[in-house]
């Protein structure tokens, strides 16, 4: 268990450096996918389609941004270009979005792991990510955003 934790911090501590590739002022979100044998698949972050011109003024308009925006996790997906039956998805800086979880499970990820977030605009959504994905068979593994510091140098 605790090598899997061990894991679990790496590919999460990715998650959260490929999160700062995105424009997103208020927002960055990572993605990272691999398979059983943690070697990488692919990674996302959260960002404008590509040949779409992510503007200043469109990444500072919620509403506008919002219906131009591609998650971490579909973008993830997408760039991965093979099957992703049996891998395992790591978000950062929290849990896919319902609309990325129904995705997900479309797509033969078959575990998530990510950090429990309490932000009160994405309660909702992630409520219903929860209930799809325990519906669905995928894993979902919410680590405490401290779980690191807590087991550090106990490998």
């Amino acid at each position: 268990m605790v090598n899997n934790i061990k894991w679990d911090e790496r590919f999460l501590e990715l998650a959260s450096t490929v999160s700062t590739w995105s424009k997103d002022p208020s927002t960055k979100v990572g993605s990272v996918i691999t398979d059983d044998n943690r070697r990488i698949i692919s990674v996302g972050y959260n960002g404008f389609p590509k040949g779409v011109r992510d503007f200043e003024h469109r990444l500072n308009d919620r509403e506008v941004k919002y219906k131009f925006m591609v998650h971490a996790e579909r973008n993830a997906i997408i760039f991965a270009n093979t099957s992703l039956q049996d891998a395992i998805m790591y978000t950062y800086p929290f849990m896919p979005c319902c609309e990325c979880a129904g995705i997900i499970i479309q797509s033969g990820i078959k575990k998530v792991v990510t950090f429990w977030d309490d932000t009160p605009r994405w309660q909702e959504s992630f409520k219903y990510s929860r209930k799809m994905f325990g519906e669905a068979g995928i894993d979902l593994l919410e680590y405490n955003k401290n779980i690191f510091l807590k087991v550090e140098g106990n490998f």
